[in-house]
């Protein structure tokens, strides 16, 4: 027995292989079956004429997700997925399916989610999740070569992390108890015991919010190094970014290219320093105060709503151009493939008017941005257009971050935190920072935020026996994988996605 991956180390070769039958097609006296068995896709044709009677009829008999066992002969052929093709001369079925709900039809967001225990099936879906699995690795593997220990922080804890509004609240043994927004004090006295450490576990956040880039429980990676001030923290970022970057370009060539993903921009990251902004420099570049390659984000935004509109209309035209030859005649083949190509261009001018709409409002709001306020969605997408590689904003409005944050000493009013804002419109992927150690000022932070003093007393004990500067970062994975894949939106980027209003399936 042996899987689809592994095709190319048995060419010519009789092999089985075992698996689901995600697609089939009849032409006279063929079958031909897309099997997927977990580590790929492989078309499988099975001849009348080559085979028993039996065979040919059980191929007949398969449907859309029925189980089977494929036996045949692996012949190279570029035209096919993965570049072999698999002649079979037997066939045994292990189960056939009913008729399966997910058609190769446009489906809607809801039943597709309704159905994910299914939708997972899917090639796309397939090749995010192989993504996802490449990025965990490499994840692992970056950190565990820069002699990181990982740590695991708990997910029952009797403290908040950044604020109590988005606690999920539970009971633990009759005491109150919360899960995790983050791990990152824990990360912290486990850095003070181990050096460097990383934490790569479940978080929760209970935040009421449908966009496309939240989820109630997410994964999150929170390394945490004594001895590291903010400087050596995005230098470690960037050097991460970098990695993983890489490596999934590497590694993941044909998922990406399943995705349909241009993976031009990955080389940019790889070979450009990223971008490393102030909070003030950021909002004069925001507010199109200040040129980033000869223009302002009004400029460029204006530039960009110009093109949407002239991209609608080119595609209306096509449209139109190609319903009019329908109605003139012409063959069913013809018929068919032009059909599918208005459907489409369809498709792509209701993105294109999604556009359409949002830009004069991240216009508006780029105008409108109050200093002092933290950055929205729409504001990390106006930054980040103006520039092709992830781009690190430093020294914020302490007010704006986390009690833990560092104060500058040459500006109090500042923290040293950042936060890395992906490009393409992903906005932030990382936030982190160094780590306040002036005892008094955490004391006055966590009254001022009006957290229970009595919760932190053991996070205060480490400023109270050998503090040292130390700094760390959290990345949220499935903001990662949205990003690298260039998904629409987050709730593909995990298997069983949880976020309001969806605990099912």
């Amino acid at each position: 027995m042996i899987q689809i991956r592994d095709f190319n180390k048995h060419e010519n070769e009789n092999v089985t292989v075992q698996g689901w039958v995600t697609n089939k097609r009849s032409s006279k006296g063929l079958e031909f079956i897309i099997l997927r068995d977990g580590t790929g896709f492989a078309q499988c044709v099975v001849s009348e004429e080559v085979v028993a009677t039996k065979v040919f009829a059980d191929a007949k008999l398969t449907t859309q997700e029925t189980s089977v066992k494929l036996s045949g002969k692996i012949v190279k052929d570029e035209r096919q997925i993965g570049g072999y093709e698999l002649q079979i001369n037997d066939i045994e079925i292990i189960s056939i399916a009913e008729s399966y709900p997910i058609s190769n039809k446009e489906h809607g967001v809801e039943f597709l989610m309704d159905k994910r225990h299914l939708w997972l099936r899917s090639k796309r879906q397939w090749a995010i999740m192989q993504i996802r699995n490449k990025i965990i690795f490499s994840i692992h593997k970056f950190f565990q070569q820069e002699g990181f220990v990982q740590a695991d922080a708990p997910i029952f804890t009797g403290n908040a992390v950044e604020g109590t509004t988005t606690l999920f609240s539970t009971e633990f043994y009759g005491e109150d108890a919360y899960l995790s927004q983050s791990g990152q004090l824990y990360g912290e006295a486990m850095a003070m015991a181990l050096g460097k450490i990383y934490t790569f576990g479940p978080t929760f956040r209970a935040e009421k919010s449908k966009t496309r880039r939240h989820l109630s429980e997410f994964w999150m990676i929170e390394p945490e190094m004594a001895f590291y001030d903010l400087d050596m923290d995005m230098d470690l970022i960037e050097q991460f970014i970098k990695f993983v970057t890489n490596e999934i370009n590497e590694t993941c060539k044909a998922e990406l290219e399943i995705i349909e993903r241009d993976t031009t921009i990955f080389s940019k990251i790889v070979e450009q320093k990223f971008p490393r902004l102030t909070y003030d420099h950021a909002v004069k570049i925001l507010k199109g105060e200040e040129k980033v390659n000869g223009k302002t984000t009004i400029e460029t935004l204006e530039a960009d709503l110009a093109e949407v509109k002239a991209n609608i209309e080119a595609l209306n035209k096509e449209i139109a151009e190609k319903e009019v030859a329908i109605e003139a005649g012409v063959s069913k083949g013809q018929r068919n493939f032009m059909q599918n190509k208005i459907d489409t261009l369809k498709n792509d001018i209701k993105d294109l008017e999604v556009k359409a709409k949002n830009i004069p409002e991240w216009l508006q709001s780029a105008k409108d941005f109050t200093y002092g306020t933290d950055f929205g969605g729409s504001d990390e997408t106006v930054i980040t257009r103006m520039f092709d590689v992830p781009v690190m904003v430093y020294n914020w409005p302490h007010e704006i971050k986390a009690f833990y944050m560092k104060r500058d000493a040459g500006s109090p009013h500042l923290a040293k935190g950042v936060d890395v804002l992906a490009p393409e419109g992903y906005g932030e992927i990382v936030g982190g920072g160094e780590r306040e150690t002036d005892l008094n000022l955490l004391i006055e932070k966590i009254n001022e935020h009006k957290l229970p003093m009595s919760a932190f007393e053991w996070y205060l004990d480490l400023r109270r026996f050998g503090s040292v500067p130390h700094a760390g970062f959290g990345l949220g994975l499935e903001r990662m994988v949205a990003w690298i894949c260039k998904l629409p939106h987050i709730r593909e980027t995990i298997p069983f996605p949880r976020m309001y209003g969806r605990l099912l399936p």
